[in-house]
């Protein structure tokens, strides 16, 4: 009978689950395969002749190649700033918008929409903004902010970047935020304030270790879209100038379809793949050891 009702059970779940395994599978997992043995060998990604080089890829992009280096050494800082400054701003509007305001539901949905653009159209949008836009209102006001070469130098096309992307993910952040703070127990945060506490304390004392799953959520998602970042890129710098903004995303899809160098690009995205799995894991693995239970 145990029989008979297990495989009974195993047929809808199977009919349910199935399809969606079989894409999956199709999808993600046989090219994530395809990928790895792909870094193995040198192929151009046209041809059907594939040769197998064993390390010398991982080695190639390990030891010399100095634009590979250069694109992870910017995308580690750019990665550092935007999840910083977008969870910062994400925190402080969702503190903002769960206090008792009029126009508070507006104003989440004013902060949200950036999210609902696309990156190459936001990238297009911001580009017109920070060329044609910040050079006019400079003409007009002399005021230096404006006057800044913001797309043609290094260190400014940097922090357009990071401005463009905490701009896009803070309201998105937000909302997770204000999910997080609203199962706050009312009953601890009014004991605190009746034994003396003043707001900051109840901040960093109460409040920010309650919503610490939220957190962790919003650290990982933050970190996966910065390594990730590649429409942005593309539509706002193109990478440049002289490549100082070019992201490992963009360097990777530059080495693959390019430079028709699919088996270098396939082990940069393995090496890049395994050091953001890394990096998430540990960051998952401290903040959920701060997370407490009320």
């Amino acid at each position: 009978m145990k029989v008979k009702q297990r495989s009974s059970g195993l047929l809808p779940q199977l009919v349910f689950i199935g399809p969606a395994l079989i894409f999956f599978a199709i999808i993600v997992v046989v090219p994530f395969l395809m990928s790895i043995y792909y870094s193995f060998t040198e192929w151009n990604g046209v041809t059907t002749t594939v040769k197998w080089v064993g390390l010398d890829n991982f080695k190639q992009i390990i030891m010399g190649d100095e634009d590979f280096h250069k694109a992870f050494w910017f995308t580690t800082r750019f990665t550092v700033m935007m999840v910083l400054l977008a969870n910062l701003l994400g925190f402080l509007l969702a503190l903002l918008l769960t206090q008792a305001l009029k126009t508070r539901n507006i104003l989440r949905t004013v902060f949200f929409l950036p999210n609902v653009i696309g990156g190459l159209l936001l990238g297009f949008i911001w580009q017109f903004i920070f060329v044609k836009g910040f050079a006019t209102i400079g003409e007009l006001t002399h005021i230096g902010f404006f006057e800044l070469p913001w797309l043609g130098d290094a260190p400014t096309a940097f922090w357009g970047l990071v401005i463009v992307s905490v701009w896009q993910t803070a309201g998105y952040l937000m909302i997770i935020y204000i999910a997080g703070l609203a199962n706050v127990p009312r009953d601890i945060l009014e004991a605190a304030r009746i034994d003396g506490a003043n707001r900051w304390q109840v901040l960093r004392s109460i409040t920010v270790p309650l919503i610490m799953p939220a957190v962790t959520v919003c650290l990982f998602l933050t970190i996966s879209w910065a390594f990730k970042m590649y429409d942005l890129n593309v539509s706002l710098t193109k990478g440049g100038p002289f490549n100082s903004t070019e992201s490992v995303a963009l360097n990777i899809y530059e080495e693959a379809f390019r430079n028709n160098r699919y088996g270098l690009g396939t082990a940069k995205s393995v090496i890049f793949f395994m050091v953001v799995a890394v990096i998430t894991i540990v960051q998952v693995w401290i903040t959920k050891k701060k997370e407490v239970e009320v």
